[in-house]
């Protein structure tokens, strides 16, 4: 099945969501194509409460918001789990079922996927204890001991999260300096709930019953152990661009991310980057919207001076 369009948007995050707003406003048959539910990292996060305009709001909220948005101009949502594009005068989105989407431009929206930690007893406690996802996950732990691993925004911000359903939560800190906002560093320290463990690394994963029964941590320079009495552990160590799809096409760094100029375009025509998933330093609600709005006026200008449109 082959479906033709005027601008193709794979992922259904912040900046997807936001130049498809743009996009079917300038009049583009557009497409928002999607491999999950849309909303992106925002379906994972408990509150934001930098987007402007809005003091606090849970991020499902949001996303629900932005999603209603993208589409009300006449946008059409798409399911689609995209595996290549390839570039022509007509670029083609081949998705794993043999669905092809087609338009000579396209947007790359797709975000990052979260990090494994890499140790023995992760892989097969995935959803047995070990989450990703605090906020989908959390009330499973309830009255329980959980472990939060990593020292930035997200790992404290869902340690705090995590609070409200957890007896204790430990917060385990390769090294001694948080990657936080001071804001965020006082909340998590404030919290009684909260015990902060500097200099240590997850070991192991330790099994009771087929779920987590445990985590074994080593302090970082004297090789101590420790064995943490959790039944949930949670993950935030960074993340990784979803970009294999694009492997054939000059378009990324050494990282996986894609790279883009000021118009959000990539060194192939017509093909944009926008959100996290681009080489950038700061990655949050509003710098992802900001791009796909660029992308999307950037594409449609261009799109229009080669009467294409």
């Amino acid at each position: 099945m082959t479906k033709d369009y005027d601008f193709i948007i794979i992922g259904a995050g912040p900046a997807g969501m936001t130049a498809a707003v743009y996009a079917s406003r300038a009049g583009m048959r557009t497409a928002l194509l999607e491999a999950g539910a849309p909303g992106g990292k925002l379906l994972k996060t408990n509150k934001i409460s930098n987007w402007p305009g809005i003091k606090e709001e849970p991020g499902s909220q949001l996303a629900m918001d932005m999603f209603e948005h993208s589409t009300s101009f006449g946008a059409v949502y798409e399911y689609g789990n995209v595996t290549e594009i390839r570039d022509g005068e007509r670029k083609q989105v081949i998705c794993q079922d043999g669905t092809v989407f087609t338009a000579p431009a396209v947007l790359v929206a797709t975000g990052t996927k979260e990090r494994l930690l890499g140790i023995p007893g992760e892989e097969e406690h995935i959803g047995r204890g070990i989450s990703y996802c605090a906020v989908c996950d959390g009330a499973f732990s309830r009255n329980q001991d959980v472990a939060v691993i990593g020292g930035g925004n997200s790992a404290l911000e869902e340690s705090v999260y995590l609070t409200q359903f957890a007896s204790k939560v430990y917060i385990v800190m390769r090294r001694d300096v948080f990657r936080a906002e001071q804001a965020v560093i006082e909340a998590a320290r404030s919290n009684p709930k909260i015990e902060i463990l500097q200099n240590y690394r997850p070991v192991q994963v330790m099994d009771k019953e087929g779920k987590v029964g445990g985590l074994e941590i080593a302090h970082a320079q004297s090789g101590e152990k420790k064995l943490l009495p959790v039944t949930g552990i949670f993950p935030y160590i960074g993340a990784d661009p979803v970009t294999g799809f694009l492997k054939e096409l000059p378009v990324l760094d050494k990282q996986g991310y894609m790279l883009v100029n000021s118009e959000m375009e990539t060194v192939v025509s017509l093909l944009y980057g926008a959100g996290d998933v681009c080489q950038k330093g700061l990655r949050q609600v509003v710098t992802a919207a900001s791009d796909g709005a660029i992308a999307a006026q950037s594409a449609f200008q261009k799109l229009r001076s080669l009467a294409l449109l």
